[in-house]
């Protein structure tokens, strides 16, 4: 209970917590980009999702913990910030805090609530635009689906077409905007976070601390430009749905 009572202990839960969080949202990536290899690999690792049933709902529940506590870390230890001095500052001059460092609290709110307009698209299909008029529509796997070099979907099995409603999806201009705007945030965020990270757990010292900002920055740029090419691909025609556009309606997806 120390972690949640003394700063820092939320220090450290921020950080254990963040680390998770980066874990997952590179794992997501790798599987989100499986969409330039067709839809045998997308609609497969969608249906292999949905198929873990309780399993995926513990890991939605585990995560759902994971940025509760982030976000109650940052927020309580920046209200201790606040009431640590009386008065404010009566001049501000930042001497060698980064631009990533100053806009951390801002740029976690936007993420936040891009992860929830997020889930909102593609998970619930309560804000689908341009797509399928009722369910998704059926795709039959011509190839087997792997994981780790494991089989877990077989060839011929039919399942959802996922591939087309994540394409229909950024077909729209405005919601390939805001997820290329609110990606670049979440970039900047993880900069940070990567960094602060490793010093609150102790793995950083000045002999690799320039290194080790260096790495930082060559993953959030990484971690951009592999989230902002689906909407690209797709904004410059290079993705192309498996079936034609419907009349923009709500879908029951099951995209992750």
């Amino acid at each position: 209970m120390n972690l949640f009572r003394s700063s820092i202990g939320r220090k450290i839960l921020m950080a254990v917590t963040g680390v998770l969080l980066i874990a997952w949202v590179v794992g997501h990536l790798v599987g989100n980009l499986q969409v330039f290899s067709g839809p045998d690999k997308l609609n497969g690792y969608a249906h292999f999702l949905h198929s873990l049933g309780p399993i995926l709902w513990i890991e939605r529940l585990v995560l759902l913990a994971l940025v509760v506590i982030h976000i109650w870390a940052a927020t309580v230890l920046t209200l201790e910030n606040h009431a640590a001095r009386d008065v404010p500052y009566s001049v501000k001059h930042t001497i060698r805090a980064t631009l990533a460092s100053r806009t951390m609290r801002w740029t976690g709110y936007v993420v936040l609530a891009f992860i929830l307009y997020h889930l909102a698209h593609f998970t619930v299909g309560w804000v689908q635009t341009g797509t399928y008029k009722g369910n998704l529509p059926e795709y039959t796997l011509t190839s087997e689906y792997h994981v780790a070099g494991f089989p877990v979907v077989a060839a011929g099995t039919t399942v959802a077409d996922v591939h087309s409603m994540v394409i229909l999806g950024f077909q729209n201009v405005l919601v390939s905007l805001f997820y290329l705007l609110a990606v670049g945030l979440l970039s900047v965020h993880l900069l940070h976070g990567a960094d602060s990270m490793f010093q609150t757990l102790g793995w950083r010292n000045g002999r690799w601390s320039g290194v080790l900002r260096k790495v930082c920055i060559l993953f959030a740029i990484v971690y951009f430009l592999g989230n902002a090419a689906i909407p690209g691909a797709v904004l410059l025609g290079k993705l192309q749905p498996l079936h034609p556009r419907a009349e923009a309606h709500a879908v029951t997806a099951v995209h992750r």
